[in-house]
């Protein structure tokens, strides 16, 4: 009985694990030496994506199913999957969490769909992700966050969308500046034809570098159509005489700051370009030039965190830092810097801290009761030449203090000590001791 039972087990298991799901076809192949399991389901009849897909699964294939939304988790169990093609279905929405636990998948196409949004946050949960196929969808503008999720992406299809401009952050991505490539350039390959671009600079500056010697972009189609607003007739991107990007110009509130110590200062500077640049801030060099002895151990030079707000005008943005209780280590230069498109330039601020200069020493008490006391008693010649031999800084205390002035009928006292005679039985004594 007991083996029946663990029969039962390991069949029910095995099932789990090789068994194929309805509607679906499932097939072995291989790659060199390891084994690939191919799952594809293309039944119109299905309606949602399956829940007993063979968990070894590395390639699945749903395709013209009447699929219309992705839940979440919908694919946590196949964590060896590789290859996901969901094309040519009705789905109109996927939920951010969708691809989670799909650690392995490499290739994301999506392309015939109705989507009208993609959840790039998404991406995190599929690392090794390379390609990702979002063509002829209903995509109508595409975030400047998603620049942040597409570091990995090398193949990017929005050919065939309702696209009309590409955000700034997504240029400096896939055509980073000079000086700003950290080691090899990534190369990549970009779908972004059969779209209504407006004609402006980011549209061309995508046109012209990527025919440039060495870029890192290839277009699948470099014949772009777009128009000068919207509803407009489209033109080639050639034949159309575009706004040339303009240089960032920075501008600073003040060159030369200056705050005293334990104060809260604001470093603001506006820059014009376009496209519309975006701002940083650098700390680039320390200095306290108030005290020697303090010594500055930060690593400069060091980005800043900053907060940015862009003008009502195109192409106008300012960003400002704030320093809150300052201490000498804030004191240094701060740079400024704009980039976009066409170029990089910067501005540079100084900010002294200015701190509380310490007091000379005040002239001791027991020194001013010895010199009273001197004063009162003795004569002139008898004050002990200690009391005379002053600092200098005390002299000059003593001279600020001037004494009252004496009226012409007041007489000054005496100080000079009255003399009393000496007893003559104390002067015999002393004389009989001798």
């Amino acid at each position: 009985m007991y083996l029946l039972v663990l029969a039962h087990i390991l069949q029910s298991s095995l099932l789990a694990v090789y068994s194929c799901p309805a509607l679906c076809s499932c097939t072995d192949g291989k790659s060199g030496i390891a084994e690939l399991r191919l799952v594809q389901c293309s039944d119109p009849g299905i309606s949602a994506v399956p829940i007993n897909v063979p968990a070894d699964t590395v390639k699945l294939r749903l395709e013209k199913t009447l699929i219309s939304r992705l839940p979440r988790a919908a694919f946590y169990n196949l964590s060896e999957l590789q290859f996901l093609w969901l094309t040519y279905n009705t789905i109109t929405s996927i939920h951010p969490s969708s691809f989670v636990n799909l650690k392995a998948l490499r290739e994301l196409r999506l392309d015939g769909n109705l989507l009208t949004s993609f959840p790039w946050e998404g991406l995190r949960d599929m690392p090794r992700l390379q390609t990702l196929g979002l063509h002829n969808n209903r995509l109508s503008s595409l975030p400047a966050h998603a620049a942040l999720f597409l570091l990995n992406i090398t193949y990017l299809d929005l050919s065939s969308n309702r696209l009309t401009m590409l955000p700034a952050e997504l240029l400096d991505l896939w055509f980073p500046l000079q000086g700003k490539q950290g080691g090899l350039v990534q190369r990549r390959i970009l779908g972004l034809h059969d779209n209504p671009w407006l004609c402006d600079c980011q549209i061309s500056m995508v046109m012209s570098l990527s025919m440039s010697m060495g870029s890192p972009v290839v277009l699948m189609d470099q014949m772009l159509m777009c128009s000068r607003s919207l509803g407009q007739s489209k033109m080639l991107l050639t034949q159309v005489e575009l706004s040339r990007c303009i240089r960032p110009s920075v501008q600073p509130a003040a060159t030369r700051v200056s705050s005293p110590l334990g104060s809260n200062v604001i470093l603001r500077c506006d820059a014009t370009g376009y496209p519309t640049p975006t701002l940083t801030w650098i700390k680039t060099s320390a200095y306290a030039d108030c005290c020697e002895q303090l010594e500055i151990s930060e690593q400069l030079p060091r980005g800043l965190e900053s907060f940015m707000q862009e003008s009502p005008r195109v192409g106008v943005r300012w960003s400002i830092i704030s320093l809150n209780g300052l201490s000498y280590k804030d004191a240094g230069e701060y740079r400024c810097q704009a980039r976009n498109m066409a170029g990089i330039s910067e501005a540079l601020i100084k900010l002294k801290v200015v701190g509380i200069t310490r007091l000379s020493r005040l002239p001791k008490k027991k020194s001013q009761k010895i010199l009273l006391n001197s004063s009162k008693y003795k004569k002139p010649s008898q004050i002990p030449a200690t009391i005379t031999m002053l600092s200098v800084k005390e002299n000059q205390i003593l001279q600020n203090i001037t004494a009252p002035p004496i009226s012409k009928t007041q007489t000054a006292p005496n100080l000079v000590p009255k003399v009393f005679p000496i007893d003559k039985d104390i002067k015999r004594r002393k004389i009989n001791l001798k």
